[in-house]
């Protein structure tokens, strides 16, 4: 499809032979690996162009939509077709612009799988297989947590929206945090003075860091939220100031916590830095436990589930993530709700 895009006249849907032929001759000359030819195509034949922008991807999606056989039962729900395109992409960018970037270069592209899983939906029938980007359950588990916080359906949140999210489990600093900016890439205000809103973009980020702490963009995006003054660690201050606040929830619902000093022992003992004095993100993820960590300063919920679970009850599915596990417990949730 992206490749019928470049070469049509006139958006006619039909394609010269002539100019297929100038076309693919120019790519040889100047692609000379799968990654290269990839952007090519998407970029519609830019050859200085060594990266692909969100949008470049629309096409490749929706052909996807239209095409595949796992994804059938859309064809006449045309409604959801921008929203599942728009989802894909967002999760691409997310795993695969590892600079955060908003474009993916030629190197980000060789180091993922991006292309081996392109190549996987002509083989797989069943597009719930393929669980990295394309799964059509992923996209409606991400789409349905969204719409239940856009309570007007402008597709924009605000931060009292996003504090309902998982019935209040995150503190106010954290939303405060993640409105400010330090991981948001679209600023919806028309104004300086307007409210700050979180597109839908910006919400797949949030809920794939949310819920899979473990990844190397999530740890990149909790720490961004939790170094306040942006210098590059977390200093002792920055961690108290996070803690604070859960200290105070708990208190609120009588359950007793452990004093700061005691929590920062813990974190430490457990990230092990190279300097006790601060936290950077190579310390984090180097850490096998940063889940915890993160939980422990701004997710009273998950911190309160860790502190009473044996961490050696259950053994961690290696193959299968915690983005995996969250997603397939919520599809058959919402499945179950919508059966009753």
């Amino acid at each position: 499809m992206p490749v019928m895009v470049f070469c049509q006249q006139h958006n006619s849907g039909l394609v010269e032979r002539q100019r297929f032929v100038e076309f693919w001759k120019q790519m040889n000359v100047y692609c000379h690996d799968a990654a290269s030819r990839f952007v090519y195509i998407l970029s519609r034949g830019q050859r200085f162009r060594n990266n692909i922008l969100p949008e470049d991807l629309i096409p490749l999606v929706q052909d996807v939509v239209d095409t595949h056989p796992g994804l059938a039962f859309l064809k006449e729900a045309t409604e959801f077709h921008s929203r599942y395109v728009h989802t894909v992409i967002a999760r691409i960018f997310y795993s695969v612009n590892r600079s955060w970037s908003g474009k993916i270069s030629i190197a980000e592209l060789k180091k993922s799988d991006l292309l081996e899983i392109i190549t996987l939906l002509e083989e797989e029938d069943d597009i719930n297989q393929i669980m990295a980007f394309f799964s059509y359950e992923h996209f409606y588990v991400i789409y349905c947590k969204f719409w239940e916080l856009d309570k007007d359906h402008d597709l924009l949140i605000n931060q009292d929206d996003l504090s309902r999210h998982s019935d209040h489990a995150l503190s106010s600093r954290i939303v405060e945090r993640i409105f400010s900016g330090c991981v948001t890439r679209n600023d919806n205000r028309k104004n300086p003075d307007d409210e700050a809103k979180m597109s839908y973009t910006d919400f797949v980020w949030f809920l794939l860091s949310e819920e899979d702490k473990r990844t190397p963009t999530a740890i990149e995006y909790w720490f961004r939220c939790m170094d306040l003054d942006g210098d590059g660690v977390l200093s002792m201050y920055e961690l108290e100031y996070f803690y604070e606040e859960q200290q105070q929830r708990m208190e609120s619902i009588g359950i007793e916590s452990l004093p700061f000093e005691d929590c920062l022992c813990q974190m430490l003992d457990m990230i092990k830095p190279q300097n006790r004095d601060a936290i950077t993100l190579g310390d984090l993820k180097r850490c096998k436990m940063t889940h915890v960590f993160f939980d422990t300063f701004f997710n009273l919920e998950k911190y309160l589930d860790h502190e009473q679970r044996d961490p050696f009850a259950t053994q961690r599915d290696e193959y299968c993530s915690d983005w995996d596990r969250f997603a397939a417990q919520e599809y058959e949730l919402l499945i179950t709700e919508e059966n009753d």
